[in-house]
């Protein structure tokens, strides 16, 4: 192996007498390929720029040098029932080898071994199909072979027994990652079933689990960078029994079927990096459906909404905008945007840049998203007639400074915010609006006056949330030009350097291009200019005007100005932002 990297050109003479002091002769191909990967062999370029040679690299060498594929095995695209009727786990332990992908016509299997193959033929007939060898890491062979068995085994053991063990049920604290890489038929089911969805959604940076049942399997869906994606069909009785099991971890009504239900867990996952555990929030929800209970569980990573207003991603402009909004003493500052936007990030982040030992920070939340030892946090209870109004009126005689309203969403709520500004407080809420000035139409059809939308509301931003390209795999987008851009952000344009770049697809973003997400923001102040397009009578295209002469740059340009500097595209700007005539 060594002397086939070294005709390559991956390495030299002397990385060839050093590592082969290393290994002894008769090593095995998959046995070579792990030790060198650990031997800190690097590639030179012409340049003189190098690359280490990791185990990742010697297996993409490994698959050229056999003329094979090479493959990184992703756990969201493999059918790990279809998989486990392929072979055997003892077979695929012994050969170190994993179906992948298997059809009516063929069965792709991944192996460390491309050149040990004398197996194959015995799988071609035990399946009476072709089989197509790809190459793939070690390292995800021996990882995989062991989750997605140890997956299509809790499956049908779950589907067989229907039935949930209550064992550990009422644990505030889950432990994750038990089961992981086991093979062991004994342990139950669902439980195993409901650890490897966990585990598999944190891997893949998930913000939401969707458990959707139809007419005949139950869906199992992440969403991840704002996308949705399959990841798995189990049978309606393994879904059923996957839910109720996350209803009693969530302290909610197994029985009531009926109603909508919230709830909460809390997560403890294993960090192979580091071996310390980090702690997750989800938000669970269900809701029935003609073919069963459907659930949601939202993510809440700390990481994420830890976030400081530095790290936002405000432009320069408007950070310094945003810096003084929050300054002010007292008014209504409102964040919009539909869900899954980062409202939620961007107020916790403002907040915590206001928490002092100097002041009182209240906050009324249905529900509670993170818990901040910095604010004094308040559930809404419908239950018993504690809603938006009732808590902000119970917080008015808790002498606060600051004041955060999860969500105005009818009049009495709105009366109680403004009566707060009124009276001296500094006032965060959030809408549900498209851009920033129809935050002013949305508090006029709930019934407020304009004089005191003017007299109260200090500022309003927009916000979305826009794929960013992936750095890995990006390359220059000659198609795009200035022009292109200007459109997108028309009647403005952009002035500056454009430099912008188009998604390819690699490992590192599973082939979308994309990875990771960013803000775009919409400030309007509402300076005393602003305020004459409210008071007597809302006009909401004058506001807008008069926002942008104050210095509000709109969604859109913000996304053009993004797409110049090479983080997305203008495609992902127009599916993420609304088209608003000026």
């Amino acid at each position: 192996m060594l002397e086939g990297l070294r005709e390559d050109g991956w390495v030299d003479k002397d990385d060839v007498e050093r590592v082969a002091r290393r290994l002894s002769a008769g090593h095995s191909t998959l046995h070579a390929l792990v030790r060198l990967g650990g031997a800190g062999l690097v590639r030179r370029d012409a340049e003189g720029a190098g690359r280490e040679l990791d185990l990742e690299a010697l297996t993409e060498w490994l698959a050229a040098h056999a003329k094979l594929p090479y493959l990184r095995i992703d756990p969201l695209k493999a059918d790990a029932g279809r998989v486990a009727e392929v072979m055997s786990a003892q077979y695929a332990q012994m050969r170190l080898a994993l179906p992948v992908k298997v059809s009516a016509t063929e069965v792709t299997i991944a192996t460390a071994e491309p050149f040990d193959v004398g197996w194959v033929a015995e799988i071609e007939n035990h399946l009476r199909r072709p089989v197509r060898l790809v190459v793939a890491n070690p390292e995800d062979l021996r990882r995989y072979t062991g989750e997605f068995y140890a997956l299509a085994r809790s499956v049908r053991a779950a589907h067989k027994s229907g039935e949930v063990s209550a064992s550990a049920s009422f644990e505030q604290l889950v432990e994750l990652g038990k089961t992981k890489g086991q093979l062991d038929a004994n342990d139950q089911g669902v439980v195993q079933v409901v650890d490897w969805l966990w585990q598999y959604a944190f891997d893949q940076r998930a913000s939401d689990i969707h458990l959707e049942p139809r007419r005949d399997i139950g869906a199992i869906r992440f969403r991840i960078d704002g996308v949705l994606h399959t990841v798995y069909q189990v049978p309606l009785p393994v879904m059923a029994a996957m839910t109720s099991r996350i209803k009693l971890l969530g302290r909610m009504d197994v029985v009531e079927k009926r109603r909508p239900l919230d709830g909460r867990i809390k997560t403890r996952r294993p960090d192979t990096d580091s071996g310390a555990g980090g702690e997750v929030e989800m938000r669970l929800s269900t809701l029935p459906t003609a073919f069963g209970e459907k659930m949601v569980m939202r993510i809440f990573d700390p990481q994420t909404v830890s976030k400081t207003v530095a790290e936002l991603g405000f432009g320069e402009h408007d950070a310094a905008r945003w810096q003084e909004l929050i300054k002010r003493p007292h008014g209504i500052i409102l964040v919009t945007g539909p869900t899954g936007s980062g409202k939620t990030t961007t107020l916790y982040a403002t907040l915590r840049a206001l928490a002092t030992e100097a002041v009182n920070i209240c906050t009324i939340e249905d529900p509670i998203e993170m818990i901040e030892p910095a604010f004094n946090q308040t559930q809404v209870h419908a239950a018993i007639d504690m809603g938006f109004a009732e808590g902000l009126r119970a917080l008015m005689r808790q002498d606060p400074d600051i004041i955060m309203v999860g969500e105005i969403r009818d009049l009495a709520t709105a009366e109680m915010a403004i009566q707060a500004a009124l009276t001296g407080h500094l006032v965060f809420s959030t809408l549900h609006t498209n851009d920033a000035a129809s935050a002013i139409t949305r508090l006029v059809d709930l019934g407020v006056p304009g004089y005191l939308i003017s007299a109260t509301v200090i500022g309003v931003l927009a916000q979305r949330l826009v794929r960013t390209l992936c750095t890995a795999c990006r390359t220059r987008d000659e198609a795009t030009t200035r022009e292109a851009l200007d459109a997108l952000a028309q009647p403005w344009r952009l002035s500056g350097g454009v430099r912008p770049f188009k998604p390819v697809g690699c490992l590192e973003c599973r082939h979308s291009g994309y990875r990771g997400r960013a803000g775009l923001y919409e400030l309007l102040v509402m300076t005393e200019a602003a305020r004459q397009c409210v008071h007597p009578q809302p006009d909401v295209a004058a506001l807008r005007r008069q926002g942008s002469k104050d210095g509000m740059r709109p969604l859109r340009l913000a996304g053009a100005m993004q797409v110049a500097q090479g983080l997305t595209t203008i495609e992902e700007v127009l599916r993420s932002t609304p088209g608003i005539e000026r």
